[in-house]
Formats: structure tokens, sequence, C-alpha cells
């Protein structure tokens, strides 16, 4: 009976542990069934989409950035489409197909074609960048990969490379392209990628959501042609007088329109120091301080002053003039530039008077010019002078100006007494090429009346005829201008034989159309604005004058010309400035080209800087009015026969890749109209249109 008890006992714990058992794997296999419903029904729509998330990701699609053009629209900047070409051999299926489609497309040797196919890797990128082409042509090709990529392009090389800045990183960077890079730069674009499982894109596979929109362009006042003629002749003055660098501004003071500006600082043709490096200007100063003598009433022009032996001690300071000039007039003193004669007039202006007559002339302020980075120069108030500040601020010290202040401020006596505001964009365009905002000329203030700017203008161009600035004077127009020579100050003081030479003109002297300002930086051996400055000025406006359509009214310089042509040849003098622009002497053609006869023409070569391009002379060969002959120009630097070209009113194509030129386009000797275009061969042709011309 006990063993039955026990036998029974131990029977029904079995079958209790095996219920336990099987109620445990039933609960578990319902979990597990709950779970899958649960993750499968219940939230199989989230988990989807985390799965896609994690096997895909979205990307920016790059925006083409707008144009910058030119005055007359030519593109300066701009957002070149090419293409990257990958593959991927292990899905390649027809390889021998494959590498011919890429030698053909993309102009490879067979060999070079067939190294992706000699790799282990998944994943072989082919050098090179290529145009719109290849993409067509290798479209649709498994495992090619045909990637998109925007580049920015100068064509024109650096020749505007200050003023464009550059583009890093999709961010503009100095120049225009960061002062307008919100409006340049347009709105990317989406697409989604897929990815493996290590989060890596894969290639080809892309979806665009959203296009991505162009930025706007934006139009510049610059004259590429002036702007090319404005960096040749900095060029070659630095090389000549070994200066460290150097700024040539070329304005229109009528509008305020900067139409070139360059600036080279130890061979960098990125800098823009004549906006961002004020110095003491020295004598360029003098006419603003005559200026201020004549408006406030303090002085005229016939004014005499005592400069004594050529040395004057004042407040413990000696000045002293190169020229010993004694008794003189305001006229002759500015225009033999007299250190002593300006600052013993100076003493009549109060201090107010003095420090307003600048300051409304621009120094001491910002000027406004669309670049980021300007410098405003110094111009301190008359609390903070000293006993010698007037004196120092009569002759161009004490004070600091940027090149830029400098060109408008001569710009003012050049249009009759306005200080203009510089204009470097003329319109701002969508991408659509709709108008956004058209720049209009704004006067910041009138500064002297037109009579005070008529008086000094007749005295620049005397400082140009025979005084210190002859070497900027033309043959056949007449240019009103000052030179200047300064020390250079290095913070810690003056350094010893170091200086900055300038000069400020503007032509025609009569009815002005140019403001250039030039300054170089440390030239070396003869230092004088006069000798190494002025001769640059000079270049500058003989080589616009015969270029082929600079920004210049010529039927306004035909008329003077005619009228100057008269007075030499003893015919009746008529009030200059009643030939305004547009005007024309009733009976008299208007030439085609040039508004001088042939042998009124000036030289393009100047000898006391050596040009170094000798044998450019008259425009029309003898007989053939009209007509140019295309120089021998074989084995001349591409800048060199530009400029040749340039000199005879042609336009240049270039058609080289480096090195000197190796023929042209039509050959040496052929007859040409004025206008045409000569193309420049050498090296190997690739159409690529540099620093000299358009096509």
């Amino acid at each position: 009976m006990r063993s039955r008890g026990r036998e029974s006992g131990g029977a029904g714990c079995g079958t209790g542990r095996r219920r336990l058992l099987l109620t445990f794997w039933v609960l578990v296999a319902g979990g597990l069934l709950w779970r899958s419903v649960d993750l499968q029904v219940v939230q199989g729509a989230q988990w989807r989409a985390e799965a896609d998330r994690q096997h895909r990701m979205t990307g920016e699609v790059p925006a083409a950035r707008g144009v910058i053009r030119d005055r007359s629209g030519v593109p300066i900047a701009l957002s070149m489409e090419t293409y990257m070409v990958s593959v991927a051999p292990h899905e390649v299926r027809d390889t021998m197909a494959v590498v011919k489609r890429l030698s053909d497309a993309l102009g490879l040797s067979a060999s070079e074609a067939e190294r992706p196919f000699r790799t282990d890797r998944r994943w072989v990128p082919l050098r090179g960048r290529h145009p719109v082409a290849v993409r067509e042509a290798l479209s649709g090709i498994t495992g090619v990969y045909v990637q998109r990529d925007l580049r920015r392009e100068a064509p024109h090389g650096d020749l505007l490379a200050g003023i464009l800045g550059a583009v890093i990183d999709g961010e503009g960077q100095g120049g225009v392209e960061q002062a307008f890079h919100h409006h340049l730069s347009g709105t990317p674009g989406l697409e989604v990628l897929a990815r493996d499982s290590r989060g890596r894109p894969l290639p080809g596979e892309s979806w665009m959501v959203q296009p991505p929109r162009p930025g706007g362009d934006v139009v510049l006042t610059v004259d590429l042609d002036l702007q090319e003629i404005a960096g040749e002749a900095l060029r070659e003055a630095l090389a000549l007088t070994g200066a460290r660098g150097g700024d040539l501004i070329v304005t229109d003071p009528r509008t305020g329109e900067i139409l070139a500006l360059v600036s080279i600082t130890d061979g960098n043709p990125r800098s823009l120091a004549a906006i961002t490096q004020p110095y003491e200007p020295g004598s360029t100063l003098k006419p603003f301080t005559v200026a201020t003598l004549l408006q406030t009433g303090r002085a005229t022009m016939a004014d005499s002053v005592d400069t004594g032996d050529g040395r004057w001690r004042v407040h413990g300071r000696t000045l002293t003039d190169v020229q010993r000039i004694g008794h003189t007039d305001l006229g002759h003193a500015l225009r033999t530039s007299s250190n002593i004669a300006l600052a013993k007039l100076a003493e009549r202006l109060t201090p107010a008077e003095q420090f307003e007559g600048l300051r409304d002339f621009g120094f001491g302020a910002r000027t406004g010019v669309e670049l980021p980075g300007e410098a405003s120069g110094r111009l301190s108030r008359p609390q903070r002078w000293s006993r010698q500040t007037s004196a120092s601020l009569a002759i161009g010290y004490e004070v600091s100006a940027t090149s830029l202040q400098l060109a408008m401020a001569y710009g003012a006596l050049a249009n009759g007494g306005l200080l203009m505001e510089p204009r470097l964009i003329r319109e701002v365009r969508g991408a659509d090429g709709e108008l956004l905002e058209d720049r209009e000329p704004r006067a910041v203030r009138r500064v002297v009346s037109p009579d005070v700017a008529r008086e000094l203008s007749v005295t620049l161009t005397g400082a140009v005829e025979d005084g210190t600035g002859t070497r900027a004077g033309l043959s056949t127009f007449s240019v009103a201008g000052k030179t200047g020579t300064t020390r250079v100050h290095t913070g810690a003081g003056y350094a010893q034989d170091e200086h900055f030479a300038t000069f400020g003109g503007f032509f025609p002297a009569e009815d002005p159309q140019l403001v250039v300002f030039v300054k170089l930086d440390r030239p070396q051996g003869e230092f004088f604005g006069g000798a190494t400055a002025a001769p640059v000025t000079r270049a500058t406006m003989e080589a616009v004058l015969a270029a082929h359509s600079p920004p210049l009214d010529r039927r306004a310089l035909a008329t003077l010309a005619r009228h100057q042509e008269s007075v030499r040849s003893g015919g009746h003098e008529v009030e200059t400035r009643s030939l305004r622009r547009g005007g024309e002497v009733e009976g008299a053609p208007l030439p085609s080209f040039v508004s001088l006869p042939m042998e009124a023409q000036p030289s393009r070569v100047d000898p006391d800087m050596g040009d170094g391009d000798p044998g450019v002379t008259g425009f029309d060969p003898p007989g053939v009015p009209g007509l140019v002959r295309v120089p021998t120009l074989d084995g001349l630097a591409p800048r060199v026969a530009a400029r040749r070209l340039h000199g005879l009113g042609l336009h240049v194509h270039w058609d080289l890749t480096g090195g000197p030129v190796r023929a042209t386009d039509p050959e040496a000797g052929v007859l040409l109209a004025v206008g045409d275009t000569v193309r420049l061969l050498g090296g190997s042709e690739n159409g690529r249109i540099l620093a000299g011309g358009r096509p």
C-alpha cells in the first residue's frame, strides 16, 4: 500500500512538471507571436521607415553660382559644369565594349581605358573632368557612373583676381564673390542617395527630390579691355622700376564708375591694396589744400608767397623745396609742388576749415565701394593736432588715404566739383536675366564750385605741361595732374630710402572723360613720382586711345582734337568748354576710328619708361586708310603680342596654353580692318580664352 502510494505521488509530480513546462513554452510562444505581430503589424510602418532611413541618405545638390560680367556683358567668372567618370568593374557585363566606349568618349588610350579592369578595387575613379557631352555618351552603361561637378572658372586668368575674389568650399572669399555671395550662390537642391551597411553612398544610386536653383548674375562697371591695359602697364612699370607693388585705377569722373582697378603686392595679383592699404599721399594731396584755400576765399591763384632760399623752419621743423623759386604765386607753387608755399598759405585756414576741406573730398572716411575690407584712412580731428599738423597736412603728411580715395577726389576736380560715390556694380540680375537692381550714379556732396574746379584743372594742366608731371603728357590731348613722392612710414618711423611714387590726373583736361591714378610702392633707383608714376599714366592713356572700343566718347574727342589742331595751325580759337560730348564742328567729318590725323598720333612707346615693346608705330599702312597690317609676333610672350595688337586697334583671341606665340591667324603681313580679330597660336590649341581679348 505504501509503495503504491509513493508511486502514485511520483507520477503526479512528473505530470505537474510537464504541465508547468508546457505552460511556459506556450506562454513563450504566445509572447513571440504577439511580439511578431506587434513588430510586423502594429509597428511595421515605423520600422520600415527606419530601415529606409538607414539605407538612404539625403544630400545637397550644389547650385551653379551666378555669372559675374564686365560692363559689356563678357563673363569674367562663371560656374563650369563638368563631369567625373568612375567605373565599378564587377558590375560591367561586356568589358571590351565598355573599354571601347570609354576610349572613344574620353579620348583615352586603350591601356588607360583598361586600367579599371586590372585591379581588384570595386570602385575606380578615372582622372580628369569632362564636358556635358561625356554624360550623354556614357549614359545607360552598366557599371559606368558619371557624376556632376561644378567648378568656378575665371576665363581671363588673374586679370581681375583682386576684384573677383575666390570661391573656397562653396563660400565666396574676398572681392565680389564675397560681397555678393548670397545673390551669386543660388539655392541648393536635394537628392536621396542609397548607402551600404556601413553608411557609405552607393555610386549611381541617387534620386533628385528638389532641383537646385542657380544664382543670379552681377554686372560690373569694369571694362575688360581697360583692365587688361591697366594690368599690363602696371606690370611693366613694376618690372622697370623694381617696385614691390603698386596700384592703377581708371574711373569715369562723371559717374564714379570704376573702369579698371589693378593692385599687385609682392607679385600677388589678388591684392586689393588700392582699397585696403592707406598711405601718406604727399604732394598728390596738395591740389585739395589749394581747393580749400580757393573755396573758402582765403587765397587766389595769383596770391604771392615768398619761399626764400628753399628752406623754411616752422615750429621746430624744417621744410625744403627741391627747386628754389623765391617769390611766386599760388598757381606756380602748385605746378612746381612747392612745400614751403603750400605750408605758408595753409596757415590762412583755420584748423576747422582745413580739416573740413579734406574731409569733404572724402579723406578719413570709407568711399563705400562694394568690396569687403575697405580702409578709411586717417584724418585726425583738429583737437588732436600738434603745432606742425597744419603744415604737414598741406603737403600730404599726417594723413593717410587709399588710392581709391585719391582717385575719387581727383574725379571731383575733373567733373566740376562733385565727389561721386565709386561704382563697381552696374546691375544685379536674377538667374532668369531679370533686372533686379540698376545702380545709378550718386553724388556724395558738392566739394567745390565749378569755377574753383576749373581753376585747378587749368593749373594742373600746367603741372603736366611744364611742371613736375611732364612725363604724363600726351602730344594731342591736354592732361591735368599732379605727382607725389613720399617716404614710407613703417609704424616705427620713416624708412630710409623707401618711397611711394604717385600720380593722379585726368584727360582731356578741357572736358575730362577718364581719371587715372597710379601708385608705385618702393621703386628702386629713380623714385620721384614724376619720373616713375607719371609715365605709367601716359602709357595707360595712350593705350586706351588706341583700343578699339574703349568707354570714351569718340565724337567729343574728335571735336576737341580738330579744335586744338585748328588753334595750333592758326585758326580761330573756340571756347573749349562749349565742345561738349556729342558736339561737332560743322562740315568736319568724324574719323571712323582714331580722332586724330595720322601724323598727330601719339607714340605707343615711352622712351623714359623703356616700354619693352618697340616697333608699334602708326595705325594705317601708307596709302590704305582704315587698315592695319598684322605684325610679326613669333617668339614673343603672349601679353606683349596682345598689347601690340591692341595698340593697332585689333581684337585678340588666344588659342594657346602657354609659352611664346608661334603663329597668328591671319598670318603676319595680312591687311585687316581696324576692329578685326587676330588669333594668337602656340602650344596646344584648346580654345581657352585668356586675359587678352574676347572670342
